[in-house]
């Protein structure tokens, strides 16, 4: 039997650039169907616990300009 690890490996997120950096902890998600997400310019502030689901429609959204604050 496999023990998961309590303690998040956190990942930078690929869209993050050097002004939004989002870290997230893919094996956490993957183990419990919950993505931690948090900044990782503050790795000792809060986190956010999201649904997987709901954390794919927005990488998805994100994928396809959903979110483009430029307009």
């Amino acid at each position: 039997m496999t023990t998961e690890s309590t303690t998040p490996q956190w990942v930078k997120s690929s869209y993050s650039n050097s002004g939004s950096c989002v870290e997230w902890a893919p094996t956490t998600a993957s183990a419990t169907g919950t993505v931690p997400v948090r900044d990782s310019k503050n790795p000792g502030g809060p986190a956010l616990a999201v649904a997987a689901e709901a954390f794919s429609s927005f990488v998805a959204g994100v994928k396809t300009g959903g979110f483009d604050t430029t307009a």
